[in-house]
């Protein structure tokens, strides 16, 4: 069974940082993109950013210059450095990977999530 375990939401004031990390599992398992999503209240789910393998990077404008993405291969985790956060960060964040491993007797590139971390960024 493939999991992603999330960790490092909470509460922070506006201005602060949090480090939100994500670690896959599984056995015989390729891990291809992976990337953070957040859903605030009534908002649908949005990509914040993502990370490929050769550690290409892509963000959305709204967290551009505040938030990194890395990630460890070593260690099949992906990290998510948030910085001079702000109230509107405040969401779920989930974290995604595509990952490659078999499926029975077919291999194949599937979609998973972790289960969310909250962050709440207020004063």
């Amino acid at each position: 069974q493939v999991q992603l375990v999330e960790s490092g939401g909470g509460l922070v004031q506006p201005g602060g940082s949090l480090r939100l990390s994500c670690a896959a599992s599984g056995s015989d398992i390729s891990i291809n993109t992976m990337g953070w999503y957040r859903q605030a209240p009534g908002k649908e789910r949005e990509l914040v950013a993502s990370i490929t393998t050769d550690g290409n990077t892509n963000y959305v404008d709204s967290v551009k210059g505040r938030f990194t993405i890395s990630r460890d291969n070593a260690k099949n985790t992906v990290y998510l450095q948030m910085d001079s956060l702000k109230s509107e960060d405040t969401a779920v964040y989930y974290c995604n990977a595509v990952i490659g491993h078999y499926s029975g007797p077919r291999y194949g590139r599937f979609n998973y999530w972790g289960q969310g971390t909250q962050v709440t960024v207020s004063s």
